[in-house]
């Protein structure tokens, strides 16, 4: 009798992992609470996937051997109690799909850079000739991959909803950026089980694995020792001379592996400001390890492209400067894009959220931001913080209404910086759909 596996999510991950699922010959249903579009309905239908949307029917879903969850359902959902209840394994489409690959898994996470830095490394693996799938919280998803590819290597982008729902995976390199508050409502506003998570990407790793981290975030530090990690470890930092790693030397930086070492002024690099040039020598530490010829490490680091919605410059219009920073979702990821405006900054904030404390970006409004635009529905937070410190501060409900007061408020040679602290579900899709909506808005005007 076949294993009945049941998917709970339509989405990317979702009907990745029931693609993956059909291939390996399990019986597979997918439910979604809400709608399936047309194209993951039409992939489902051709893969032979039962499925249904606008809810859930208890009896199908519980009589699952096992349950792979959306990283966007919490575990709090009531079916994912009754899940657990029934004692009804419950994992993600990470740990699904790598049970079904051989491939060399490089996996990054974070609070903020993962993107950027999952993107940098798969650049220079694919420049260096490496065959090399590029999934996780980035791309196709890992599952579909899987089931469809035939890659060598995996770069695995890791959120901490994902990292929640792995027991067995095993990482053979894994980076962990830092991590500062950010989705803490899943968490029981508890900073400890949030980093507890993030630490999950190193379970299971042993000493022929890699654990590249910040020793300069304070928070991965705490944790760090009590992680008990087997992996070798291999540290990057702006403040302290590490004899393996990464560090700062006056206008250059250093990547030292054993006796390999890598030099790049920064000068050099392509991606600027702070939060870069730690996502440059992580991403450097990782082409090391790997064994990828230095040149190719270089080139890299020197031409890689910003990615979208992350300190996108968009357009100069009457002199004023348009970026786009729509993937800042938490303080810390605003914090650096504030910290890189070099020009008076009319700073567009706002929408659902997380629990943020405004008050770690005071010093930096203070000197940075000449006028607040708030985007969202509820901007009484914001207000609190800023009112009396910044003026004015002007409530707008759509990003072209935002685009528009903040280039009333803006003088030659200023800018307009779009990174929002917030999550975007009160007005918009999801951070894309914002920064999209941001980018078609500055060109109307």
């Amino acid at each position: 009798m076949k294993k009945r596996l049941v998917i709970l999510g339509g989405g990317e991950s979702g009907v990745g992992a029931a693609v993956l699922g059909s291939a390996k010959g399990f019986d597979v249903f997918l439910s979604d609470r809400g709608s399936i579009g047309a194209s993951y309905a039409d992939t489902l239908q051709r893969h032979g996937v039962a499925c249904e949307q606008g809810g859930h029917t208890e009896a199908l879903i519980l009589s699952a051997d096992e349950v792979v969850k959306s990283p966007g359902i919490p575990d709090t959902a009531p079916i994912v109690q009754k899940l657990l209840a029934a004692g009804v394994p419950v994992i993600s489409e990470i740990e699904l799909a790598a049970r079904y690959t051989a491939a060399k898994l490089v996996c990054i996470t974070g609070s903020n850079g993962k993107t950027t830095t999952t993107s940098l490394i798969y650049d220079i693996m694919k420049r260096a000739g490496l065959n090399v799938g590029l999934g996780g919280n980035i791309g196709r998803s890992f599952a579909w991959q899987v089931a469809t590819e035939n890659f060598g290597y995996y770069v695995l982008e890791l959120s901490s909803f994902q990292l929640d729902g792995m027991y067995r995976f095993k990482a053979d390199v894994a980076v962990l950026l830092n991590i500062t508050p950010d989705h803490l409502d899943r968490y029981g506003y508890r900073m400890e089980n949030y980093a507890r998570s993030k630490f999950r990407i190193a379970q299971n790793m042993d000493k022929n694995g890699f654990f590249i981290y910040c020793a300069d975030d304070e928070v991965t530090m705490k944790y760090l020792a009590e992680a008990n990690i087997q992996a070798q470890l291999l540290g990057f930092s702006r403040r302290q001379q590490l004899s393996q790693g990464a560090c700062l030397n006056n206008n250059k930086f250093t990547a030292m592996y054993k006796n390999n070492s890598l030099e790049m002024l920064l000068d050099e690099l392509s991606l600027k400001g702070k939060h870069n040039l730690y996502n440059s020598m992580a991403a450097s530490i990782a082409g090391q390890v790997l064994r990828i010829k230095k040149d190719y490490i270089r080139k890299s680091l020197m031409s890689f492209e910003s990615i979208e919605h992350r300190l996108e410059p968009v357009l100069k219009v009457g002199g004023v400067l348009f970026i786009n920073d729509s993937k800042a979702t938490n303080i810390n990821s605003t914090w650096y894009a504030l910290e890189s405006m070099t020009a008076p900054t009319v700073w567009i904030v706002g929408g659902v959220d997380k629990g943020n404390d405004y008050g770690e970006l005071l010093e930096l409004v203070k000197q940075k931001v000449k006028a607040i635009v708030c985007m969202g529905v509820d901007n009484r937070k914001i207000h609190e913080a800023f009112d009396g410190v910044v003026s004015p501060i002007v409530d707008t409900r759509s990003a072209a209404e935002a685009v528009k007061a903040a280039y009333r408020l803006c003088g030659k040679g200023d800018t307009v910086l779009l990174s929002p602290a917030c999550a975007s579900f009160d007005l918009f899709q999801n951070y894309e759909d914002r920064g999209e909506q941001f980018k078609r808005a500055i060109r109307y005007l």
